[in-house]
């Protein structure tokens, strides 16, 4: 007895997804583990303890770290896409990789049946990807101390 094409179909999808998601999240794991060792090492040329030019310098750093990563996966998902014989052209193939991958949806491009659930565990894909990212950033900015104010605190007596 043979597998139905609609069987098929959904483990294909899911072998493709399964192998993106991984290789994904490994780019990210070493991404960001490469920038928290570059910002150990660049530390002291920064001196973000010590100058707002500092932390300026070094939460520019981090972003543009992090957009550089999620920009590699996006176009690792737009080759498959163009692989797949989803997409037309490169820059179609990267607006959506870049609408699923953020989560936007915006479908005035979709995938034909044969390969859409592929977009969609991109897209939940995205969103785990974006969320480590932001955690990674806030561990960064709590690090630097740039999170730290005082105006929870009350004011010292005699102050307005």
């Amino acid at each position: 007895m043979s597998a139905s094409p609609v069987g098929d179909n959904l483990a294909q999808n899911l072998a493709v997804a399964t192998a993106m998601v991984a290789i994904t999240v490994l780019i990210h794991f070493w991404g960001l583990l490469t920038l928290a060792h570059l910002m150990n090492r660049g530390g002291a040329r920064f001196r973000p303890h010590e100058t707002r030019f500092g932390q300026a310098g070094l939460v520019l750093f981090v972003v543009f770290g992090v957009i550089g990563l999620h920009t590699v996966e996006v176009w690792l998902y737009a080759a498959l896409y163009l692989l797949l014989g989803e997409a037309r052209a490169l820059e179609e193939a990267v607006y959506f990789s870049t609408v699923t991958f953020m989560s936007l949806g915006y479908g005035d491009i979709v995938l034909s049946p044969r390969w859409r659930l592929v977009s969609a565990i991109e897209a939940a894909n995205g969103v785990i990807l974006v969320a480590w990212s932001t955690a990674f950033f806030i561990s960064v900015a709590t690090r630097m101390r740039l999170m730290d104010q005082d105006w929870l605190d009350p004011p010292p007596p005699g102050a307005r």
